[in-house]
């Protein structure tokens, strides 16, 4: 557990060998042309958020915001947690999120290095992820993995899985809080799925 969560803090990304060796073929893949409608929009709408982000001129920091972000994600979407606690980091999360673009402060210009503006945009980000991932964990109701739903252990405390429901891929597309959810089911071919136990 220590490990995971060392994996947590820091920032680490866990993924599968094949991932690599997928996107490692990608680097022959021939830059993508410019002169496209496609775009010319992704730019604009770039520019825009770059704008409107220097032009707020809030009493908050980028950094005060992300860690105001991070605690909630830590209290209550972290290793351990409770429908009651999702369910109150997602309405805090929205909250947050609302006081970013109205209070952020945002130093120097977009015409230079700055990287208080590059982290506003990151931290733009990370308000929808981590609504997301709260979403995410709220339409889990199992414990599995890392991460323990207390609603879901057996009487002797051990994580409780539900493969019958949750034996799936959870993708999630977003769109201005408009989240939909795509399952794709795994399938077991070489392993047999079977609950871990630490006993």
């Amino acid at each position: 557990a220590s490990a995971l969560m060392q994996g947590l803090a820091d920032g680490y990304f866990i993924i599968p060998y094949t991932i690599g060796a997928f996107l490692s073929k990608e680097i022959r893949t021939p830059n993508i042309k410019t002169n496209s409608p496609e775009f010319d929009k992704a730019e604009s709408d770039v520019q825009d958020r770059i704008n409107h982000l220097l032009n707020i001129k809030g009493s908050q920091s980028v950094e005060s915001l992300h860690r105001q972000l991070g605690k909630i994600m830590w209290d209550y979407c972290g290793m351990s947690r409770t429908k009651e606690g999702l369910e109150f980091a997602r309405a805090e999360i929205r909250k947050l999120r609302d006081t970013f673009w109205k209070e952020v402060y945002v130093p120097g210009t977009a015409n230079e290095f700055n990287p208080e503006l590059d982290k506003a945009n990151r931290v733009a980000d990370f308000m929808e992820l981590g609504e997301m991932m709260v979403v995410d964990a709220l339409t889990r109701n199992e414990s599995c993995g890392g991460h323990f739903r207390e609603e879901y252990q057996d009487a002797e405390g051990e994580a409780l899985r539900v493969d019958d429901q949750f034996a799936h891929v959870a993708a999630w597309a977003w769109n201005d809080s408009d989240m939909k959810l795509t399952k794709e089911p795994l399938k077991f071919e070489y392993v047999e799925l079977k609950s871990r136990s630490y006993k």
